[in-house]
C-alpha cells in the first residue's frame, strides 16, 4: 500500500519534532532554561571596575582595556571626551597614557599630524571592565606560558 505524500512528509515531521525535543533539554541557551513563553527577569548591570590600574594584555596587538568609567563621554564627529586626558598636548597634566603612535597613521602608514579619522572613535576597540563572572570558562595559556612548559617537558 502506498501512502500519499504529504502523509508520508507529515510523519517525518512529527517524528523529528518527538526527536528533537528529547534533546532540547541538553541544549545551553541564553534563557538558562526558562521558557520562550515567560518574560525572564532581567539581569542586573554589572559594576564597571573603576581602579585606574594599567592591565596586562594577552597578545601583542591587543587593545588595552579602559580602567575607568566612559558612561557619559561624548564620542562623535565634534568632540572626543578621551583625548582631553590622551592627547598628546595634555598626557603631562592628566599623567594618563598617550596614546598610540600609530593612532596617527594612515592605512598607508604615513604619519599625520592629528588623530586618524580611522582611529579616533576609541570604544570600538578599547572597552571598559565589568566587574562580573566569565560566560564560558577561560582556556587562554599565553605564549610565554607556553615556552616555560615546553622547557621544561
Amino acid at each position: 500500500m502506498k501512502f500519499p505524500f504529504f502523509i508520508t512528509v507529515a510523519g517525518v515531521l512529527v517524528l523529528s519534532g518527538v526527536i528533537g525535543s528529547a534533546y532540547a533539554e541538553d541544549i545551553m541557551t541564553l534563557r538558562d532554561g526558562i521558557a520562550i513563553d515567560i518574560e525572564p527577569k532581567a539581569p542586573l548591570m554589572p559594576k564597571v571596575e573603576n581602579t585606574d590600574e594599567k592591565r596586562v594584555r594577552n597578545y601583542p596587538e591587543q587593545p588595552p582595556t579602559i580602567p575607568h568609567h566612559v558612561r557619559s563621554y561624548e564620542i562623535s564627529t565634534n568632540a572626543n571626551k578621551c583625548l582631553s586626558c590622551h592627547s598628546r598636548k595634555r598626557t603631562g597634566e592628566s599623567q594618563a597614557p598617550m596614546i598610540s603612535v600609530t593612532h596617527f597613521m594612515d592605512r598607508d602608514y604615513q604619519v599625520l599630524a592629528t588623530v586618524s579619522p580611522r582611529r579616533y572613535f576609541c570604544n570600538q576597540c578599547h572597552v571598559t571592565q565589568a566587574d562580573t563572572k566569565p560566560l564560558v570558562e577561560n582556556m587562554f595559556i599565553d605564549v610565554e606560558d607556553l615556552l616555560i612548559e615546553g622547557k621544561n617537558n
